[in-house]
C-alpha cells in the first residue's frame, strides 16, 4: 500500500487544494508514483472522467499535477448544493439522490465502506497518496461522524500537515486554537505546520513562528508565499470573483449567479493578453462589454428568477438588442430559450418562461448527462462566423434536455466519447449562441477565434492577441507551484513526515 500524507486547513479556502496539488508535483518530480484523493468534496465545480463518472475538479487538477488521469477512485464523494440546506449526492461517480443537510449527515456513515474500498484501490496502484481535508478538522458538531478530516487520516495512516492562511489575518490563533480543538489523539497526527499566502519580509513573521513550534511542539515545515498560480479553483470562494482590475481591449462580462458552477471554463480567456474576464453580480457592473456569457449552474430555474428580480436580466436583454454577443453555457443556456419545463421537480418543478433569446424549450429529465465530447462548431453566420469549423472538446453534465424551433440552427457537432453516437448540440440565432459543452473555450483556436470574432465586430486589430495552448500552459503553472513549494517549504523535513506515519 502506499504511504500517505494528509493537507488538513484551518479554515475553507486556506489553500489545502493548491499545496495538496503542490506536493503531487513535487513528488511526482522525485520520480514517485503519486496521486490525489479527497474523500467528500463539496463544490459546484464538477468533471467528467472518460468512463462518464463525475468527481470533483480540484481531484482533477492535482491529477494533472501528479501527471495521471482523473479518476473517481480520487473523489468517491462529491456534494453539489441545490439550494442552502441540501444537495444532490453523487457517490463513485453516479447520483444517489438529493439530499437535506441534515438527512445527509445521518446517512453518511453508510458510505465510509466506499470511501475505504476507494482508497485502498488507490493506494494499491501508487507509491504515495496526497489526501486533501476539508473545511476544517476542529469542527467539533461534526466531528463525530467524520469522513474527511481525521477520521480519514487514522484510515490512511496518514501524517497531517496543518495548513493556515496568514492571508486572512489571525493565523497564529487559527493554527493554536484547532490544535486547542483537537482530540489528543488528533493533535498527536498533526506533524507540521504550514503558514500559507505569506507577502512581505519573512524575518518580520520569524519571532512568531519560533513562538508557534514552542507553543504547540509541532515543527513550521514551511511558511509558503502568495502565489498567482493559474489553475482551475475548487469552488466559488475563489479569489478571481473579486478581481477589479482594469477592462481589457477585450472585455467578457461573466454573469455571476448564484449557484454558479464550472466557471473554470472561462480560464482560457482570461489567459489572452489584453482580454478581461469580470464577474458580475449587479446590472450596474456590466458596463459596456464586448460580451456577455452566462455560465453552468446548479439550478437554472431558480437563477433565472433570480437575474429577473435582480434586473440582470433585463440589463442582458438589452445589450443582446444592441448587438453584443451572448454566449450560454449548460444552464446558461438553458435560459437563453423560451420555455423552461421541470415535471419531474428535478430542480423547482412546473415551468418558466426563458429569456427568449433563442427559438427552443428545454424540459428537465430524471437522468443526468454525464459524459466526455468532442466536435467542432458548424457553419455560423454574422458575428460569429470567425468560430465555424473550429474544433472544441470538453464534457456535458445537464439534466435537461433542449429542443430547438423554428429560426434556430445548431451550433455544434458532437461526438458522445462515452456511447460512441454523433448528435448535433447546442444552438445560434443572430449574436446568440448556446453549448452544453463545458470546455468548450479551452481550445487555443477556439478561443481565438472568439477573441477574433469581438474583435472584428469592435472594429480593432486583435490579431497580436494570441491565446495559448491551455493544457500545455498549466503544465507550466504546476512546475511554477513546485519551484515555490521546494524555495518555501522543508522538503527533507516533509519526507521524513511521509515515511514515519501516524503509527
Amino acid at each position: 500500500m502506499a504511504k500517505a500524507i494528509m493537507v488538513q486547513g484551518t479554515m475553507s479556502n486556506a489553500g489545502k487544494s493548491l499545496l495538496a496539488a503542490g506536493l503531487c508535483r513535487i513528488f511526482r518530480q522525485d520520480g514517485h508514483k503519486v496521486a490525489p484523493f479527497k474523500s467528500q468534496n463539496m463544490a459546484l465545480n464538477s468533471f467528467i472522467t472518460e468512463e462518464g463518472l463525475e468527481m470533483g475538479r480540484a481531484q482533477v487538477m492535482q491529477a494533472e499535477a501528479a501527471g495521471i488521469k482523473p479518476s473517481v477512485l480520487m473523489n468517491p464523494i462529491l456534494l453539489k448544493p441545490t439550494n442552502d440546506v441540501g444537495s444532490q449526492v453523487i457517490v463513485n461517480g453516479e447520483v444517489l439522490g438529493t439530499m437535506s443537510a441534515w438527512d445527509y449527515f445521518k446517512y453518511k456513515k453508510n458510505l465510509v465502506p466506499e470511501v475505504i474500498k476507494a482508497y485502498r484501490k488507490l493506494s494499491s496502484e501508487n507509491d504515495i497518496i496526497v489526501i486533501e481535508g476539508a473545511g476544517s478538522p476542529a469542527e467539533i458538531n461534526l466531528k463525530g461522524e467524520d469522513i474527511v478530516n481525521m477520521g480519514m487520516a487514522k484510515v490512511a495512516n496518514a501524517p497531517v500537515l496543518l495548513v493556515g492562511d496568514i492571508d486572512r489575518g489571525g493565523v497564529f490563533a487559527q493554527l493554536v486554537g484547532t490544535l486547542e480543538l483537537l482530540e489528543e489523539d488528533e493533535r498527536a497526527m498533526v506533524k507540521g505546520l504550514i503558514i500559507n499566502k505569506f507577502r512581505g519580509d519573512k524575518t518580520i513573521l520569524d519571532p512568531g513562528v519560533e513562538m508557534l513550534e514552542q507553543r504547540c511542539g509541532i515543527p513550521v515545515v514551511g511558511v509558503a508565499p502568495y502565489m498567482n498560480i493559474q489553475v482551475e479553483d475548487e469552488d466559488s470562494l475563489t479569489e478571481r470573483f473579486d478581481r477589479t482590475g482594469e477592462v481589457g481591449v477585450i472585455d467578457i462580462a461573466v454573469v455571476r449567479v448564484p449557484r454558479i458552477s464550472n466557471f473554470t471554463d472561462f480560464n482560457p480567456l482570461e489567459s489572452i493578453p489584453g482580454v478581461s474576464v469580470r464577474y458580475v453580480k449587479h446590472p450596474g457592473e456590466l458596463k459596456d462589454p464586448d460580451m456577455i456569457i452566462l455560465p453552468g449552474t446548479k439550478n437554472t430555474m431558480e437563477d433565472l428568477l433570480w437575474m429577473r428580480e435582480s434586473g440582470m436580466e433585463a440589463a442582458v436583454l438589452k445589450e443582446a438588442s444592441r448587438g453584443k454577443i451572448i454566449f450560454g453555457i449548460c444552464g446558461g443556456y438553458q435560459m437563453l430559450g423560451e420555455t423552461l419545463s421541470d415535471p419531474y421537480g428535478v430542480e423547482a418543478g412546473g415551468a418558466i418562461k426563458g429569456m427568449g433569446l433563442l427559438p427552443m424549450d428545454t424540459v428537465f429529465a430524471k437522468t443526468k448527462t454525464r459524459t466526455r465530447v468532442s466536435g467542432s462548431f458548424l457553419e455560423l453566420e454574422g458575428v460569429l462566423a470567425p468560430l465555424s469549423h473550429k474544433e472544441l472538446e470538453g464534457y456535458e453534465i445537464h439534466m435537461g434536455e433542449s429542443v430547438l424551433k423554428g429560426g434556430a440552427k445548431a451550433s455544434t457537432a458532437i461526438h458522445d466519447q462515452v456511447s460512441g453516437s454523433d448528435k448535433a448540440d447546442g444552438a445560434y440565432y443572430e449574436n446568440v449562441c448556446g453549448t452544453y459543452v463545458h470546455g468548450v473555450f479551452d481550445r487555443e483556436e477556439v478561443a481565438e477565434a472568439l477573441v477574433c470574432a469581438l474583435g472584428e465586430k469592435k472594429g480593432i486589430d486583435v490579431s497580436q492577441m494570441t491565446g495559448v495552448d491551455f493544457a500545455a500552459f498549466k503544465e507550466t503553472q504546476y512546475d511554477i507551484l513546485a519551484m515555490e513549494l521546494r524555495a518555501h517549504l522543508d522538503m527533507k523535513k516533509i519526507y521524513e513526515i511521509l515515511d514515519r506515519g501516524i503509527f
